[in-house]
């Protein structure tokens, strides 16, 4: 037996939102981590070079977050 048969109709349909929210969740971060590259090279171009470090580091986070919730979406 595997885990979808162990499932009953509500533990489905958490499965299901589960699924869409992890697929949600990645794409609301890259729209994020688009914007927050346009202001690494902004913050760059006001000499503000730490800062634009900061940013680039948590851009690197988000699509590490990306990852690790696509590896979750496998594991359904």
């Amino acid at each position: 037996m595997n885990k979808k048969d162990t499932l009953n109709g509500e533990g489905e349909k958490e499965e299901r939102t589960l699924k869409i929210l992890l697929g949600h969740w990645i794409e609301h971060n890259k729209s994020h981590e688009e914007g927050f590259s346009k202001w690494v090279s902004k913050s760059r171009d006001m000499g503000k070079i730490e800062t634009s470090q900061f940013i680039e580091k948590a851009v690197r986070f988000m699509e590490q977050a990306d990852d690790m919730l696509q590896k979750a979406g496998e594991h359904l």
